[in-house]
């Protein structure tokens, strides 16, 4: 699976310092929606192997980082290119939304 579990002490190298554009999708396990995202995020993160990198963040376990980018519901999908966020989508969003988004950045 090409998907990275993040951390607050890993957040920094995976997301911030990486040269891909990184798609954070802000998650946790108690959440509906976001179980339902996962296979969603899942085929995205193999299709595009290379181009982006996909990165999931629990919010239970990282409430600072979920704190730092005004998460406010999950999930909630970030973009990051450059150590920036340059895009976000919230709530069960289609592959093909997700893709319009990303496709700006590969």
């Amino acid at each position: 699976m090409a998907i990275l579990e993040t951390t607050t002490t890993t957040f920094e190298s995976d997301v911030l310092k990486s040269d891909l554009p990184v798609l954070v999708d802000f998650w946790a396990p108690w959440c509906g929606p976001c179980k339902a995202l996962t296979p969603i995020v899942t085929k995205l993160a193999d299709e595009l192997v290379g181009k982006v990198k996909v990165v999931k963040l629990n919010v239970d376990d990282c409430p600072e980082i979920a704190g730092k980018y005004s998460i406010m519901s999950i999930p909630t999908l970030l973009i990051f290119v450059g150590g920036a966020v340059s895009d976000q989508l919230i709530g069960l969003v289609q592959k093909d939304k997700i893709m319009d988004k990303l496709n700006k950045h590969i």
